[in-house]
């Protein structure tokens, strides 16, 4: 008997990848990995390096990104669908070997194999390897202290409603707005509505190559990627300032 192995990956620099994942990733002779159709898979880009050459791939291709609403009928059933396949493929490997899954930042922190470890339970053995989640990445490379004393931080969604945005905006003190892309016009909206807009930055592969950092009202609408962060930071209690 084998198991499924999910091994987080960290923020993005093969660098900030914990031991045991680079240990486990190194060895797998069974790999699968999240990706678009069409692309290599920035998962697949951030162990390029690592592989052994007799390693067999699966790579795992979504039926659907961002073509459909999230919230539609047929984006749901496209991706229920894809979920039980792979979750079928996985469990019938680990009957007979260990097979390695990818997942950029934390696996249970909006990772998608959170569907598949559902799916797996009582059907395989599972291990998941935990990770610096993406965003610490992120804040880490403006290079300024996040979050102070009693802040309180709030995690959002851009797909969120903008009402929605604007009520968690209100009451949070330090801010991290996931899955910007096409939702950043209304991102932008909420965060001028709460008088935050000003102290927002947009920060796009960080960590990586490419990485790019940028205060959100100096960034076009058109010019920012699905998974860049957006991120306004914690003004909590700072003994120092004081001084």
């Amino acid at each position: 008997m084998g198991k499924v192995i999910c091994a987080g990956l960290g923020p993005g620099d093969p660098e900030l990848m914990s031991v045991k994942s680079d240990r486990v990733i190194r060895g797998a002779t069974h790999l699968a990995f999240f990706r678009k159709k069409g692309r290599a898979g920035q998962a697949r880009s951030i162990v390029k390096d690592m592989l052994r050459d007799d390693v067999t791939e699966y790579p795992m291709e979504y039926p659907v990104t961002t073509e459909l609403r999230f919230d539609s009928d047929e984006y749901r059933q496209l991706m229920v669908d894809f979920y039980a396949e792979w979750a079928d493929r996985l469990a019938n490997l680990a009957q007979t070997q260990d097979v390695v899954v990818l997942c950029e930042g934390d696996p249970f922190f909006y990772g998608s194999f959170m569907h598949l470890h559902t799916r797996l339970q009582g059907r395989a053995e599972v291990e998941v390897i935990p990770a610096i989640p993406g965003m610490v990445g992120c804040w880490n490379a403006i290079n300024d202290p996040f979050t102070w004393g009693d802040d309180v931080m709030s995690v959002l969604m851009g797909t969120l409603p903008e009402e929605d945005l604007i009520s968690h905006m209100k009451r949070a003190d330090a801010l991290v707005v996931m899955k910007t892309g096409r939702n950043l016009p209304r991102v932008r909206r909420a965060l001028e509505a709460t008088g935050r807009l000003k102290d927002a930055w947009l920060v796009e592969k960080g960590t990586m190559p490419g990485q790019r950092v940028a205060k959100l009202a100096d960034v076009d609408d058109a010019d920012c990627p699905y998974f860049a962060i957006v991120l306004v930071h914690g003004q909590g209690r700072r003994p120092e300032a004081a001084e």
